[in-house]
């Protein structure tokens, strides 16, 4: 730790930030991660906590290279910091809380505030920025009430700008895991959840008594990492899906993160099984694949 006067020197946004990383690294090895991703982010809040150039003028100066190019940090944790820069957030740190709340995501959009905040969510049913991205350029979606077609251009042109920004990787179309990964990943959790083997986080939505319920694994496959845990999602609970919804987030070292839902289908040549929403051709192939 840095001696009182030495802290004196450095920039406040840096100590902070470099407390936001080691509170991921403490919750990520209470959650029973690798203890190498843990030990990346303790490392990396030493060297950002050491620096005298404040950590969002080297973003306002190089972007997401000059943040990667602080020893110690890399392309994530360089996200990471773009996005606190950014934003004043960190959504990876709120999802390991417990405590990701999407209207006050969406109120980090310039010109969003909480009403209209509240009518993207609950007219898109996203939780992410990136949701929220996909459902403003998806035609087929009904409009938001008050949001015209000029007003809603210019959310998609501030929207992408604002996430060009803080990503330092924008997962090429089709670049996921195996259907057969997000499905063994799926099997794992809920059988690790259903066996009580998994730490547990309380959750800030859908959750008046503040109780730890909710399990989150944390697993790899080959260069793919995850974490899985139940859809604590306003649509889940209206539905009585909690315990069947399972929302798997991934990404590769090189950067990147999406999320897939699995769900058990009930309609279809695939009622019954488990599937990847938006995949489930690939679903469906597999299951035939291992029928035969």
């Amino acid at each position: 730790m840095l001696e009182p006067a030495a802290q004196s020197r450095l920039a406040p946004f840096n100590l902070l930030a470099a407390e936001r990383l080691r509170e991921a690294a403490t919750l990520l090895a209470h959650q029973d991660d690798s203890p190498y991703r843990v030990a990346a982010y303790r490392h990396a809040a030493d060297a950002v906590a050491a620096l005298e150039t404040d950590v969002r003028e080297l973003f306002e100066a190089g972007g997401i290279a000059a943040l990667n190019g602080i020893p110690g940090v890399g392309v994530r944790i360089a996200g990471a910091l773009a996005e606190l820069a950014r934003t004043g957030r960190w959504a990876y740190l709120e999802r390991l809380r417990g405590s990701a709340e999407p209207l006050d995501v969406f109120c980090t959009i310039p010109g969003v505030g909480p009403i209209l905040a509240k009518r993207l969510h609950e007219t898109y049913h996203a939780e992410t920025l990136e949701q929220l991205e996909a459902a403003l350029h998806d035609k087929s979606v009904k409009p938001v009430s008050g949001l015209g077609p000029r007003r809603q251009a210019a959310l998609r042109a501030v929207l992408g700008q604002m996430l060009a920004r803080i990503r330092p990787v924008r997962m090429p179309p089709g670049d996921e895991p195996s259907v057969d990964d997000l499905l063994d990943v799926d099997r794992e959790y809920r059988a690790k959840a259903g066996a009580d083997q998994l730490r547990k986080i309380a959750p800030r939505r859908f959750n008046p008594k503040g109780e730890a319920w909710l399990p989150v694994l944390h697993t790899r496959r080959g260069p793919w990492h995850f974490t899985a845990l139940f859809s604590n999602t306003a649509r889940a609970h209206e539905l009585d899906r909690v315990h069947d919804w399972v929302v798997i987030y991934f990404h590769a070292d090189s950067g990147g993160e999406a999320q897939r839902t699995v769900v058990t289908e009930a309609r279809g040549s695939l009622a019954g099984q488990r599937v990847v929403r938006g995949r489930e051709p690939e679903c469906l192939s597999m299951y035939e694949r291992d029928a035969r």
